[in-house]
């Protein structure tokens, strides 16, 4: 495929449409070579099944591993960290990829326990994981999601999982925005799929699954970060770290020069089409952050406490907590 298409498959058999999506990308074409490391990196921010709207559903992975081993790719490795607070090993066995490892004979890689290196980023220093650097393909399966500090997250803030807990701390201490993009200037995904099945419109932690049944194929992280803008209805100035990451070099955000193509899966094919329900307006976190004075807040933590006032507004109970501390927010940080 080429670096300006993404390809959309929808359909509840998430496995043989991840295998149906990588056929028609022709994936197998753009490794370098039978022999090459592969690794696959999903979304395992904490110990949640991918029901609850998260993480990667391990059906995805399965899809991919199958494809590759069917074009004889069989050096293939899953790495993820989760966010800090959580343990990889934990989600690891929760979201169902022990077995998945078990079952194709591809080794889990906890990134909380590897080593990391220092490196030049675009011109701002980083710390790397370095099992990441030693990779010959890396295959990024983001979760299509919300986010409650960067209002959404996928191909590009993905990788965040490839950098050790302490640098994860100081990313919340620059912004965010800005080393994400540069991250992706030192770290290059080369191929990207892209779980839009139940994702949380609003929290990357999960818990408002939004039935979407869809699997995304691209090569362009700004690409395809710029259509979820799109269809989550914010602005790119509301997640600043798209446009940095296009300034970069690292992809282009002009949605007008993109081909976005939709093909068929079996069931499809023999008029069992399923209908899509319309995507609603993710303003949960919104609504609430007027509440809050954050500084530097991990996403465990603001996750946590948006989702709470969240609750709280819709059990009506908000306003007046708000009216008893008068002038006063609550901080975090």
């Amino acid at each position: 495929m080429k670096k300006n298409q993404i390809i959309k498959i929808h359909g509840t058999d998430y496995k043989e449409n991840t295998i149906a999506l990588l056929e028609k990308a022709d994936l197998a074409s753009h490794i370098p070579s039978g022999k090459a490391r592969i690794a696959i990196k999903p979304n395992l921010v904490s110990s949640t099944p991918a029901s609850y709207g998260a993480t990667t559903h391990p059906e995805v992975i399965a899809g991919i591993i199958e494809y590759l081993q069917g074009h004889g790719f069989n050096n293939l490795l899953i790495m993820e960290s989760s966010w800090v607070g959580d343990k990889t090993e934990d989600a690891f066995l929760y979201c169902g990829y022990q077995t998945l490892s078990e079952t194709y004979q591809v080794p889990l890689l906890d990134l909380q326990k590897a080593d990391s290196v220092k490196m030049d980023c675009a011109g701002m220093q980083l710390s790397l994981c370095r099992p990441p650097l030693d990779v010959d393909f890396l295959i990024n399966v983001p979760v299509l999601k919300g986010h409650c500090q960067t209002r959404i997250t996928c191909a590009l803030k993905n990788m965040k999982g490839l950098i050790p807990n302490k640098e994860k701390r100081r990313f919340h201490t620059m912004g965010l925005h800005k080393p994400i993009a540069h991250l992706n200037a030192g770290i290059r995904q080369d191929f990207i799929v892209i779980d839009h099945i139940c994702g949380d419109l609003d929290f990357e932690d999960g818990g408002h699954p939004v039935i979407r049944n869809e699997i995304w194929a691209a090569c362009d992280p700004v690409l395809v970060d710029s259509l979820v803008c799109q269809k989550l209805h914010y602005e790119l100035d509301d997640v600043p770290y798209i446009s940095l990451a296009e300034k970069l070099g690292v992809g282009s955000t002009d949605l007008n020069r993109a081909d976005i193509i939709e093909i068929k899966n079996k069931s499809q094919l023999t008029g069992k089409e399923e209908v899509q329900p319309p995507l609603p307006l993710p303003r949960k976190a919104v609504l609430v952050e007027d509440a809050v004075e954050e500084v530097e807040s991990c996403s465990a933590c603001y996750g946590a406490l948006i989702p709470a006032l969240s609750r709280l507004q819709e059990e009506g109970l908000l306003e007046g907590i708000l009216e008893n501390m008068q002038d006063h927010k609550i901080c975090i940080g």
